[in-house]
């Protein structure tokens, strides 16, 4: 008897918590475009303002492109600029602001791409397109021109600045 007396009350206390649970969730107000446009700005700036601060320290005279991303040509190069469908291969090292490496061309080899059309994070094929063959350059990437709120699940952590090291093969 006193297990059945046990089981109905175990039975009754998983159904209110099931039901508190479930009114909780419903109750929560989503956000609204405003808010969400609001937030996203927010979180840019704060980024733009982490490169700014990791620039200055490293005295890096890198410059903003209207897209954000942030560059600083070493080396041009020769030659024509790389341009849309252009073929690109080129050694690098991709790093985080705090110095952890993530990714690197003497480990993996280099990387041969066609601009526009590889799955390059969207901010580093902007860049490549600043350089000619036998070019150097460093790119600062924020999330949004990387990987964005997730990251890679590998090397690269979610809302991740990274930079990458580029020195194009003539």
């Amino acid at each position: 008897m006193k297990g059945g007396v046990v089981l109905i009350l175990l039975t009754c206390l998983c159904l209110d918590s099931c039901r508190n649970t479930a009114e909780k969730k419903s109750s929560l107000v989503k956000p609204g475009k405003e808010e969400l446009a609001d937030m996203n700005n927010y979180l840019v700036q704060k980024d733009r303002e982490k490169i700014q601060s990791y620039i200055g320290r490293k005295k890096i005279p890198a410059k903003e492109t209207q897209s954000g991303l942030w560059y600083y040509i070493i080396n041009e190069g020769t030659g024509k600029l790389y341009s849309h469908n252009d073929k690109v291969k080129f050694d690098y090292i991709c790093s985080l602001l705090d110095g952890t490496e993530c990714y690197n061309s003497r480990k993996l080899g280099p990387k041969e791409c066609i601009i526009g059309k590889s799955e390059l994070e969207s901010g580093l094929n902007e860049g490549l397109r600043m350089l000619r063959p036998g070019g150097e350059a460093i790119f600062i990437l924020p999330p949004f021109l990387a990987y964005g709120l997730l990251g890679d699940s590998k090397s690269i952590p979610p809302r991740s600045v990274i930079i990458y090291h580029i020195i194009i093969s003539n």
